[in-house]
């Protein structure tokens, strides 16, 4: 199994780490050589980080905890999204809000207001609004949708997030350092494993390294999960049906 693992990790680009230059040198230690200028991952390394993490996550879902899955840059947004609602974790693949965590009773109040959009624009009281007003409700209803929609779930604070590049993700890494919670994270060479509790060493720039690492991830939630009779009775989250309601209100604006 480990044997397969490290074939799929080789074929999907995993090893590959930044130009030299760019590297940060506690990575050493997960670091096998360079080529062409290229920092090669320890591609054993990237193995143990991800069967450490796998282990911690199956843990962490058997107890009925909360996953955060967080990417959004744009190899690892449309990810982290399929991945986190495959396996019924909450998710933020389009910006990280400041105080997502830290000011969390915050957020909780402006998911409410997204459902009050959502009652408003499946109803016919949204007739009762002139042009200019359903513009601006369409428009507030997108901002809301895309920032908060994947942290509809999150009605507790997480146990720990799953993070595709600190570096990029540096506010999350920071309100979940001061909060306590773990983190896990897919780290490229020029990140600092220091500040993850659980770093996977690995390529964070290639979709299909992203894809393969988040896969393995999520499987370990399923599997968590699974193990729970309780959590049997709720399924996965799916996508929910306002994907057609964001058409509708592009159209309009």
């Amino acid at each position: 199994m480990a044997n397969e693992l490290v074939e799929k990790l080789i074929e999907a680009g995993a090893h590959f780490g930044h130009r030299v230059s760019r590297w940060n040198p506690k990575m050493e230690p997960y670091i096998y050589g360079r080529k062409n200028l290229i920092h090669i991952i320890d591609i054993r390394e990237t193995l143990r980080g991800m069967l450490r993490a796998k282990k911690y996550l199956n843990q962490v879902a058997t107890q009925g905890s909360l996953v955060l899955f967080v990417g959004t840059k744009r190899q690892a947004s449309e990810v982290i999204q399929r991945e986190a609602l495959r396996c019924g974790m909450p998710f933020v693949s389009e910006r990280w809000l400041g105080g997502a965590l830290t000011n969390f009773r915050t957020v909780r109040d402006r998911m409410k207001r997204l459902d009050e959009l959502e009652l408003i624009m499946n109803s016919e009281k949204i007739n009762e609004y002139s042009k200019k007003m359903q513009s601006s409700l369409n428009r507030e209803y997108r901002k809301i949708y895309r920032n908060l929609n994947g942290l509809r779930i999150l009605n507790r604070l997480p146990e720990c997030l799953v993070i595709v590049d600190p570096k990029k993700e540096k506010n999350a890494v920071r309100e979940a350092k001061s909060l306590g919670i773990t983190t896990v994270a897919l780290i490229d060479t020029d990140c600092d494993p220091t500040e993850i509790d659980l770093p996977i060493p690995g390529n964070d720039d290639g979709i299909r390294s992203i894809d393969l690492i988040m896969k393995q991830l999520a499987d370990a939630v399923l599997a968590g999960r699974a193990e729970n009779p309780e959590l049997q009775k709720s399924s996965p989250s799916k996508p929910d049906a306002t994907a057609e309601m964001i058409a509708k209100a592009e159209s309009m604006v």
